[in-house]
């Protein structure tokens, strides 16, 4: 478990730059290819202007850049001599690729655009107009009209969606990518831990609000961006809650402590929910009870590890783990997972919702592929005897890697208590 004595080192801004540069570059020699060919495009055009960024071009260019007006970057599939990539803009991409073109001046663009285009006289051209996944949707639909208007008839209509090819570069990662990855949860981790401990928390006083705030200025110092609004929750048996009131939201012994939170760091996205419990006088652990769900927790963690194949819809997936799960005993069982890395909740196969424990159409049929990141966000409910058997929904979340070695967690995953 992390402590603070442990924290990892925290990359500075020159060093961040670097790494996204190296890993981009990496990505697009080993990754867009298969991008390109899964999907049949001959050609994946991506436009956007400069306040209003597709979410695919973000995760294309450098970090230390500056995106002025009209942005085209071009992705053309040569065959045996690879695909090569195109930036018509002022967009400075340093060597990742090619730039005949370097000024800001649209009129001067569009024509560049189009004879590079009647040059490779591709047959399928993909655009980001994708309808399922949000991220695969950024083309605008004054930058859609204009380039309908400008393109020849003949290319106009083999204009297609490059919501495959979209999803592909999102999800796949390298293996220096998952490395990298694995370095962002540990840091998110300790991030937790921090928060989790009495550099923090003063019981009686510390209230659940000041930890949400504490986690944002923590994350805020170390440089990082919130991948959402951190969320933090008090958990309390019903004598205390009768002891104090309903509304008190001061953290006290013998409380329970939920959190739901998210950095960025790296252009990688963590998303964790973890537990504290908060000891009273004579305590050394928490309650049996509680610590019996968060066992069956773990459980159902295992069983939504060993259930991932290859080619399983989300849906798939969700009806098989709980399936398993619910021969298996484990108390009052729902997943609610979702791809995770170079964003929160997107493009890979969502395997159920909160609200939906059967089929999530559209997303939920997107296909599971190797070498791809998930949330194992999942919960168990059951009576806690120490709580007078009210029943306490425990809801945990990991950052999950699936490749060809199977299903784990990127750095670990809670299998104890946080004890303040």
């Amino acid at each position: 478990m992390p402590t603070l004595s442990s924290f990892p080192q925290v990359l500075p801004m020159r060093q961040r730059a670097e790494v996204i540069y190296r890993l981009l570059k990496q990505r697009l020699a080993d990754v867009m290819p298969t991008v390109m060919r899964e999907a049949g495009l001959d050609m994946w055009l991506i436009l956007c202007q400069e306040d209003n960024l597709d979410p695919v071009y973000t995760t294309m260019i450098p970090m230390d850049t500056w995106c002025p007006i009209l942005q085209i970057l071009v992705f053309s599939d040569r065959g045996a001599a690879g695909v090569e990539g195109i930036n018509l803009s002022a967009t400075n991409t340093h060597d990742l690729y090619q730039r005949p073109y370097t000024g800001q001046l649209e009129p001067e663009q569009w024509p560049r655009l189009l004879q590079l285009i009647a040059e490779r006289d591709p047959q399928r051209i993909g655009i980001n107009i994708g309808s399922i996944q949000w991220a695969a949707g950024g083309l605008t639909h004054n930058l859609y009209q204009q380039l309908v208007e400008k393109l020849p008839a003949k290319y106009g209509e083999r204009l297609v969606s490059a919501e495959p090819a979209a999803i592909r570069w999102l999800t796949t990662l390298t293996a220096a990518d998952s490395q990298m990855y694995e370095h962002v949860c540990d840091v998110a981790h300790h991030v937790i831990a921090s928060c989790y401990s009495r550099a923090t928390i003063i019981p009686g006083y510390t209230t659940i609000d000041d930890l949400q705030w504490a986690y944002w200025q923590r994350c805020t110092d170390l440089g990082f961006t919130m991948a959402f609004k951190p969320y933090f929750r008090l958990i309390r048996r019903p004598a205390l809650r009768a002891q104090y009131g309903a509304q008190d939201q001061v953290i006290r012994p013998g409380d329970l402590l939920h959190c739901d939170v998210g950095l960025q760091y790296l252009r990688f996205n963590s998303d964790h929910q973890q537990f504290a419990y908060v000891l009273l006088p004579g305590e050394t652990a928490a309650p049996k009870g509680l610590r019996q769900l968060m066992a069956a927790g773990n459980r159902l963690q295992e069983i939504y590890m060993d259930e991932f194949l290859p080619g399983l819809t989300g849906n798939q997936l969700l009806n098989n783990i709980l399936s398993r799960a619910d021969q298996s005993g484990v108390p009052n069982p729902r997943i609610y997972s979702h791809s995770t890395g170079l964003f929160l909740h997107e493009p890979g196969p969502l395997i159920g919702l909160p609200w939906e424990q059967e089929n999530c159409p559209g997303r939920g049929d997107v296909t599971v592929a190797y070498n791809s990141c998930f949330t194992m966000e999942l919960s168990v409910r059951a009576s806690i005897p120490e709580w007078d058997d009210e029943e306490v929904q425990m809801g945990m979340e990991e950052v999950v890697l699936f490749d060809q070695t199977g299903c784990r967690p990127l750095d670990g995953r809670q299998t104890e208590f946080y004890l303040i």
